[in-house]
């Protein structure tokens, strides 16, 4: 059980936790049949939407906004403010949209007859697994990266932990690093549990059914399909499965917008800055290496593909943020969990440039509680020496000062390069190979359909990054 050993054993664990053999997949140099994996899971969305209505997942109400569209209104230009809505995930039985996500793979795990789950995460996803995995009368382990050197542990992380305790996981929590990543490996070889990782096609199987679930309450409403869908973008499942729900329900035209909260300048795997995050989730430490990177997840191949699907990304503050969460307690009457509303902040800003007949939803809430309360995070932040104050979110420096808006017309977006972000997935796929490796022509298609460019264009993008031969 040494670290060389156990992470050695990492391909072979793996495949035995999930029941799936990544390597069968495989095409070309660095290439791999992503549809095929997918269809391999047995599941389509009416046979995902079975099951979770077997154990009250989904099925969530849509909710119009109507008071927060009459405010965006208020701050547009005459004809402009989308119509905003809701999905609100939040009554899904453990408060979050990952409730979808655990189904399946809790689902998988009892049909194939494995003891107990496990899942790797600090988030709603373990207090998702280990609810689903009661219902199932199946053990549940969950392995947290929980605090820092000093044993100080963010309040969102400590509500995760009660969660899952209180669904009778057993929990067990890290420290920041690589500890986690190894702690689960061992986790799974001792007990041969099931591997109900975020980043397996079971999970993101699980989230189609909200991308359609979606379309169809919002054709209901409105006659129509949504015109652009914004989703809380942190490793791409959520994206990626709501993305890929529209496209089933017929929604092709829908734009798809990802938003993250800028955490610019913080590093994850940091001891120093792991506290210093109001967000434990849905923020740039990982939305842009998972979109560059899918496959640094868990396992070897990332049923998460953000990049495939998506035609906006956009950054929000802190602040804003807050602001959002506080905007919708007290004009819609719902209190819901702040990073959750993440989406919903940048759905305040780019309701504006958008014309009144037009509809935006915004695709999930998560619940509140005593640790994921607005005030718990920024309570935090001032004890490590972080500036809180109100004012305009130009003046936000994560890890060093949170600007809460004054006003809502200070609410705004910033855009992510998405061609340099396609640059650099190419650049990281490359960088698997050994020098001078020749690519074949699928590999060329493969990175063609992962960022939505032309082949040509892809090829353009491989002599720019390589250089002259």
């Amino acid at each position: 059980m040494s670290y060389a050993n156990v992470m050695a054993e990492k391909a072979n664990i793996v495949r035995r936790a999930t029941g799936l053999d990544f390597t069968t997949y495989a095409m070309g140099r660095l290439a791999f049949d992503y549809e095929r994996m997918m269809a391999d899971t047995g599941y389509d969305v009416a046979a995902a939407r079975q099951v979770q209505r077997a154990t009250a997942v989904g099925d969530t109400p849509l909710v119009e906004l109507k008071n927060i569209t009459r405010l965006v209104r208020a701050l547009s230009e005459p004809g402009r403010g989308a119509r905003i809505f809701v999905k609100d995930e939040a009554k899904n039985p453990s408060g979050s949209f990952k409730d979808r996500r655990a189904s399946l793979s809790v689902h998988e795990a009892k049909q194939r007859g494995f003891p107990g789950v496990a899942a790797a995460t600090s988030g709603n996803y373990g207090a998702a697994v280990a609810s689903q995995a009661a219902k199932a009368g199946l053990k549940c382990i969950i392995v947290q990266e929980a605090f820092d050197s000093t044993g100080l542990a963010q309040p969102e992380i400590a509500e995760k932990t009660r969660a899952c305790e209180a669904y009778g996981a057993e929990v067990l929590r890290t420290s920041v690093g690589p500890e986690l990543f190894y702690v689960f490996l061992q986790v799974l070889k001792e007990t041969s549990f099931f591997n109900a990782s975020l980043y397996t096609p079971y999970s993101v199987r699980g989230i189609e059914t909200l991308g359609h679930e979606l379309a169809q309450q919002v054709k209901a409403l409105t006659g129509r399909f949504p015109d652009a869908v914004v989703a809380t973008h942190a490793g791409g499942g959520n994206v990626t499965g709501t993305a890929r729900g529209l496209l089933a329900a017929g929604a092709v035209d829908t734009k798809i917008i990802a938003a993250s909260v800028d955490l610019s300048g913080l590093h994850m795997a940091s001891d120093h800055d792991f506290n210093r995050k109001s967000f434990t989730t849905g923020h740039t430490g990982f939305s842009l290496p998972f979109t560059t990177n899918p496959d640094r997840a868990d396992v070897p191949r990332n049923a998460a593909r953000a990049l495939r699907y998506l035609e906006r990304f956009v950054t929000v503050t802190q602040g804003e943020v807050f602001y959002a969460t506080q905007a919708l307690a007290e004009l819609e009457g719902m209190e819901r969990g702040p990073a959750g509303n993440t989406s919903l902040a940048a759905a305040m800003a780019l309701a504006r440039g958008m014309d009144a007949e037009q509809v935006l939803v915004v695709q999930e809430t998560e619940y509140t509680g005593a640790g994921k309360h607005p005030l718990a995070q920024p309570n935090l932040a001032k004890r490590l020496g972080i500036e809180i104050l109100r004012g305009h979110p130009r003046g936000n420096f994560p890890g060093k000062r949170i600007v809460i808006p004054e006003r809502p017309d200070q609410m705004s977006v910033a855009d992510v390069d998405l061609d340099h972000v396609r640059e650099r997935y190419i650049e990281n796929a490359l960088a698997m190979l050994p020098p001078g490796t020749p690519l074949d022509p699928v590999d060329i298609l493969f990175l063609a359909a992962e960022t939505r460019l032309s082949p040509a264009t892809v090829e353009e993008k491989i002599h720019a990054i390589l250089g002259p031969a």
